[in-house]
């Protein structure tokens, strides 16, 4: 769990600098143009969102409030693995040390009661 924690402030923090990089020194649109016409951006890009899209539905099975599911996938979207790392940094902080919690959430006891029916067939 502590791995885990540290791997997302690591990613968290080297996002941001990042982000911060590319504001600083890029043009958004142009640089954006430049990626969209070379089409090894335009895979990168299909990745990156195919990535963005299977974590957030992650999220939306995890998260049990219909608002944070927006709030976290809109965030996703807009920021892609800075929110994510976020994300991973609060859902393993918020579960202590019980995984199961950190990875189902709001499921975690159904989960729990599901394979404990399993186990005892």
């Amino acid at each position: 769990m502590k791995t885990v924690k540290i791997v997302a402030l690591i990613g968290a923090v080297a996002m941001s600098i990042a982000l911060i990089n590319g504001f600083v020194r890029g043009d958004f649109f142009e640089d954006g143009g430049t990626l969209m016409r070379n089409p090894w951006g335009v895979v990168s890009l299909v990745d990156l969102y195919v990535g963005f899209v299977l974590f957030s539905l992650w999220i939306i099975y995890r998260e049990s409030s219909w608002i944070a599911r927006v709030i976290w996938v809109t965030l996703m979207m807009v920021f892609g693995f800075l929110t994510a790392s976020i994300y991973l940094w609060y859902v393993f902080h918020k579960a202590g040390n019980d995984v199961l919690t950190a990875l189902h959430g709001h499921r975690a006891n159904a989960f729990i009661a599901k394979e404990s029916v399993h186990e005892r067939s």
